[in-house]
């Protein structure tokens, strides 16, 4: 796969999680889907410290972008 793919992938997947709102959820929905929420963020974390570790294995750091004001 590409740099250009896995960015494009990288950003789709940012995208895709900042359509997620759960302060719509009714207590009923947010408990009920509690355990596969939960899994899916600890996916998640995972993932993205695997790839800053690698990012910081090779002497990189992670620098987070200034925001625009």
């Amino acid at each position: 796969m590409s740099t250009n793919d896995v960015i494009a992938r990288l950003d789709a997947a940012v995208s895709a999680l900042g359509d997620v709102d759960v302060s719509g959820w009714d207590d009923a929905a947010l408990t009920e889907h509690l355990d596969e929420l939960s899994a899916a963020l600890v996916k998640v974390d995972g993932q993205l410290a695997r790839l800053a570790d690698a990012v910081r294995a090779r002497g990189l750091r992670i620098v987070e972008p200034p925001v625009a004001a």
